[in-house]
């Protein structure tokens, strides 16, 4: 998605040979310069205009926090900007704020379904699959995390996390959260969804805690589809029974009508033996459960081994239109940065290859080449930016542009409405021009 914000009416942009996946969003009024707060530019962003393509484009995969790594096609990437002017016109203001802890399930030893109420709202819109940036007040503390439960019109939703050994959030989420405590979520973001990639067959393939979104996706097409027939394939990987997510509902889904559940153990729990399929996913599999494979919608999510593993093995079956999302760190800006560069070769720099950057607030300038993200670049002059997935999913960087051109890659992690009202990710944009920002 190539993205650009201006302090100048959209007529005097109209660029002949613009390129055609540019998604253009212009303020239309003149005098949003470094001096201009974020309010106003704010306001001036209510009337703005959008231009979008069917060729805007999303990146292959990402990485997020506790969050995800997510694929989508190009076609997903065109359905998502080609609705982004209707959106703009009335899009709900998501579900963002401080959200009422009103329930705590057990599901596994080390897995557990929160219920949120976002009392603000009367139905907290999203789509199946989807997930929410996750703040805990007390920690100071970001994480994304899939909505388990399905759209249902109602103010409540469920978000089910697995305890990460040494991992703050999630320990707190596990030992210290209690009903009637408040956390503070953002989104939905994402475009993992079978709303994004319709379908009339689906195969599900998930580890772990990554069957979190899928049982969102095939909870809702079991609530909106029925009565009409359905046709789904879940092939979930457990390491022994003791850790099979959503264990009883996985058994009631094997009897309803068009629905296949394969789930598999690599070995015996403690107390139980398994006497179901056994050893890591293999084409075997794969190619039993769906030998169809090649005319189904597929969504992949599990830990990143896991993904890597199952990919050849799609491959071989004949899946075609596999999306993916999986729940791994972002390291550190300044870490990406010297890595990168570590690994390229020293190329000079082409002359106008380098811009510079504004920070309206701080009045500080730093100067970023085209290879380098905005996130990238900040760090490295030692401004402090929060992010957390580096790879544009969990919004955690969302910025204000004030003017300026950058090519946002993003993977979901900003809303439309958000865009056009002049939001940015850093950690997922390299600069085009000279940028100022709100910060």
């Amino acid at each position: 998605m190539r993205y650009v914000r201006s302090p100048f009416p959209l007529e005097a942009d109209l660029r002949p040979g613009a390129p055609a996946s540019k998604a253009t969003f212009r303020v239309p009024a003149r005098g949003a310069g470094v001096g201009a707060s974020a309010s106003s530019v704010a306001a001036a962003a209510a009337g703005a205009v959008a231009v979008s393509t069917a060729e805007s484009t999303a990146p292959g995969a990402a990485a997020a926090a506790p969050g995800a790594v997510a694929t989508a096609p190009g076609a997903a990437a065109a359905a998502i900007g080609a609705v982004a002017t209707a959106t703009m016109a009335g899009e709900a203001d998501g579900i963002t704020g401080l959200a009422e802890c009103v329930g705590i399930t057990r599901v596994t030893h080390d897995i557990i379904t929160i219920e949120l109420r976002a009392p603000w709202l009367t139905s907290a819109d999203f789509e199946p699959g989807q997930y929410l940036t996750v703040r805990v007040p007390e920690l100071g503390l970001e994480r994304c995390y899939s909505i388990s439960s399905a759209p249902f019109g109602t103010n409540t939703f469920t978000l089910t996390v697995k305890r990460v050994p040494g991992g703050a959030v999630s320990t707190h989420l596990h030992d210290v959260l209690r009903i009637g405590d408040r956390l503070h979520v953002d989104g939905p973001y994402g475009l993992f969804s079978t709303s994004f990639h319709p379908a009339d067959k689906h195969l599900f393939v998930s580890a772990g805690s990554g069957t979190t979104p899928i049982m969102s996706m095939i909870r809702a097409l079991l609530a909106h589809r029925m009565p009409d027939p359905v046709d789904i394939v879940l092939i979930h990987s457990a390491s022994t029974p003791k850790d099979i997510v959503f264990r009883a509902e996985l058994d009631q889904l094997a009897t309803v009508p068009g629905v296949r559940v394969v789930v598999h153990c690599s070995r015996d729990a403690a107390a139980e033996r398994w006497t179901g399929p056994r050893g890591r996913i293999g084409r075997e599999i794969l190619a039993e459960a769906a030998p169809d494979a090649c005319d189904r919608e597929t969504f992949v999510c599990g830990p990143v081994g896991y993904m890597d593993a199952v990919r050849p093995l799609l491959a071989e079956v004949g899946a075609r239109r596999v999306h993916e999302e999986s729940f791994v760190f972002g390291s550190a800006p300044t870490a990406r940065l010297a890595r990168r560069r570590a690994e390229q070769s020293v190329v000079p720099v082409a002359p106008g290859a380098t811009f510079a950057i504004d920070f309206a607030s701080s009045g500080t300038r730093v100067e970023c080449d085209v290879a380098t993200t905005v996130l990238e670049a900040t760090a490295a002059a030692g401004l402090p930016v929060p992010s957390s997935c580096g790879a544009g999913m969990c919004g955690t960087c969302k910025s204000t542009l004030l003017s300026g051109e950058v090519d946002m890659r993003h993977a979901g992690g900003i809303r439309p409405k958000e865009i056009a009202a002049g939001r940015f990710l850093p950690c997922c944009s390299t600069p085009l021009s000279d940028l100022v920002i709100e910060r």
